[in-house]
């Protein structure tokens, strides 16, 4: 869908591009942010099988069915690595994680060499076919690696409060992710931006709580019920707005933004001096022990 380009000499441009408006900070909104590595490649993948249409026609009926159901396979490969990509982009974005419940690049190898062994088949002998079919698995799964296949979470943390933490932040995740979706309906690339930023700002909270599961009795009204009530604003927002268009109620929703957006922050930060004070405490009480051995510290 097209959306019109928003910058400084745009009829809707944002006041702080205004040559007389005073320079405001901008929040870094892609702090942090990494390459999705399910780009370039994959998209090769969803091409390669195309090459296909040509030995469609012109070799009888049983050739024409091998070599679509060959198509529908490679494709199908192609997204399921795609999938395979973000979660695995997920996983290694999270501190504490639980591998994917599905192996999708494990299962996108497997049906990539069945497509490839197919195709083979259709034009050659069986022999070929399983040579090809093993070949273009084994260098799919070489290409694309195996998904994460074990759990990971902070050391000297038991695996119940783990548990906990990852399904607190997964659900965090889906308000996050529903947000994204309600301002897309919108069309509005500027208010895309905001949400972007207040989504920033959230997942260095889950990122805190993960690091220390402890913070997760003091967050969990974040995480749960104000991103519930941000996503059905958000919700409710992008059906008033996109019928009629009120900047009153842009206005308000952005109003919300930056309140949950400070809020968010403060509380993170709050997160942060707390486990600040706590390793102060344990640094003391360590230095008094050593004292009552009779060990000197500088």
């Amino acid at each position: 869908m097209a959306q019109r380009y928003g910058g400084k000499f745009s009829p809707d441009g944002s006041p702080n591009n205004a040559p007389d408006a005073p320079k405001m900070p901008s929040p870094q909104t892609y702090a942090g942010a990494r390459p999705q590595s399910a780009g370039a490649r994959t998209n090769i993948l969803f091409v390669a099988p195309l090459v296909l249409v040509f030995s469609l026609f012109g070799s009888g009926a049983v050739a024409l069915a091998m070599n679509l159901c060959a198509m529908a396979l490679m494709l199908l490969s192609a997204w399921m690595t795609r999938e395979g990509l973000k979660a695995e982009e997920a996983y290694n974005a999270r501190t504490i994680a639980k591998p994917p419940a599905l192996p999708r690049k494990m299962i996108a190898s497997v049906l990539m060499g069945l497509g490839l062994a197919l195709a083979s088949y259709a034009a050659s002998g069986i022999v070929s076919a399983v040579l090809i079919g093993v070949i273009g698995a084994g260098l799919h799964g070489f290409a694309f690696g195996l998904d994460p296949m074990k759990s990971k979470g902070a050391e000297g943390i038991d695996q119940f409060q783990q548990d906990r933490v990852a399904r607190v932040v997964d659900e965090a995740e889906k308000h996050l992710t529903a947000m994204s979706s309600a301002v897309a309906r919108v069309g509005d690339r500027q208010l895309e931006g905001r949400v972007e930023r207040f989504q920033a700002t959230a997942r260095q909270m889950f990122r805190t709580v993960e690091e220390d599961p402890r913070d997760l009795a003091g967050a969990r009204k974040f995480l749960g019920v104000y991103l519930m009530g941000a996503k059905d604003a958000a919700i409710k927002f992008a059906d008033l707005y996109s019928k009629t268009r009120d900047q009153e109620a842009k206005a308000k929703f952005v109003a919300l933004l930056d309140d949950l957006d400070a809020n968010f922050a403060a509380k993170t930060e709050k997160l942060l001096t707390d486990n600040h004070s706590d390793m102060d405490v344990e640094i003391k009480v360590l230095r008094d022990r050593l004292k009552r051995e009779g060990v000197r510290t500088e």
